[in-house]
């Protein structure tokens, strides 16, 4: 990082449907320094390959400056926020751009998926990085030789990455902490009502509680983190059981009761929502996708993927990369 004797420059670099929380609560950090400060510590441009304006994955439009005019402008940290279809973003003239900052020694960045794009430009080699969860699986089997970790948000020497959504918050919080101290960060965090940021290694799902304070039983949880180490090759109810000690009838009651569905629906839901991932974020062989979702049947695959998604893999590769408010059909998830 910079040295903060003067202004750290920033470029935010958005795709078409980018995460607008993710990419405002990694600014709004930098702003509120600028603010309690009352000096101008921090500068930043949003801009996109076209530039004008750009939408987000929710609906809303910001402008944004053309990569074009800023590409060849020194910057010390260079933020990708991409969301929906990030290998889409590959050209010449993105990659071109991102390898000229990284050369000049800025600090390359990605949101949410935007660490698809620094892979695919080559700049992740060799680094570990994360992405939003939802995308772990794609981004591991794209890119086997970058490390992968499900952790928030990672600081990887100048190559950095956050999963996205208010992590995004902790991530900017713990860069301006870096760069500028504890005593600034801090005020800032109070300023912005962030009450706890959470450190480097704070995982992306790791706390038995559920967001609203509810939780399921320890032989839920037990029984849930041994189908998600098995969802290639899959295990058996009766096996899950054994390895817990416990009744298959009695593992069926919890299920019931705290997840609303039986163990091997659950078990049997979670291997096609790999395989959606895979599916929609992935050239991977559908074939391919069923194995590495633990279907051995193609046909068993195909049937149960349509029955829980609304319509068959080979279509969803296509809709799939469209974001929901443009499909034609609602996002669903059955709970029986």
């Amino acid at each position: 990082m910079p040295a903060p004797r003067t202004p750290v420059q920033l470029a935010v670099l958005v795709t078409p449907h980018f995460n607008l929380a993710a990419t405002v609560g990694f600014i709004d950090p930098f702003r509120v320094a600028n603010y309690l400060n009352g000096q101008i510590l921090f500068r930043w441009d949003v801009v996109s390959e076209a530039g004008g304006d750009c939408a987000a994955s929710n609906g809303m439009v910001i402008g944004t400056r053309p990569l074009a005019e800023i590409a060849g402008q020194r910057r010390d940290i260079v933020a990708v926020s991409s969301s929906w279809t990030p290998e889409a973003h590959r050209s010449a003239q993105l990659q071109a751009a991102l390898w000229r900052w990284a050369r000049a020694g800025a600090t390359m960045a990605a949101l949410d998926t935007g660490a698809f794009i620094l892979a695919e430009a080559g700049l992740l080699k060799g680094r570990r990085a994360t992405v939003h969860y939802e995308h772990i699986d794609a981004f591991g089997e794209m890119y086997p030789e970058i490390e992968v970790t499900e952790d928030l948000f990672v600081y990887d020497g100048n190559r950095i990455s956050c999963s996205g959504g208010s992590a995004a918050t902790d991530f900017a919080l713990n860069i301006l902490r870096g760069t500028h101290g504890d005593a600034l960060a801090n005020r800032a965090a109070r300023y912005l009502f962030h009450q706890s940021v959470r450190p480097p290694g704070s995982q992306q799902n790791a706390d038995p509680l559920e967001p609203l304070g509810n939780t399921a039983p320890r032989n839920v949880r037990r029984a849930i983190a041994l189908m998600e180490k098995h969802l290639e090759d899959p295990l058996s109810i009766s096996e899950i059981c054994e390895r817990m000690e416990i009744s298959h009838r009695q593992l069926d009651r919890l299920f019931r009761r705290y997840v609303k569905k039986a163990p091997a629906a659950y078990y049997r839901d979670i291997r096609l929502d790999r395989a959606r991932g895979l599916v929609t974020q992935t050239e991977m062989a559908l074939s391919q996708v069923a194995l590495a979702s633990g279907f051995a049947s193609q046909v068993h695959f195909s049937r149960a993927y349509r029955a829980r998604f609304g319509l068959p893999p080979r279509q969803d590769r296509i809709e799939g990369r469209v974001p929901f408010e443009f499909r034609a059909w609602p996002m669903h998830r059955k709970t029986v």
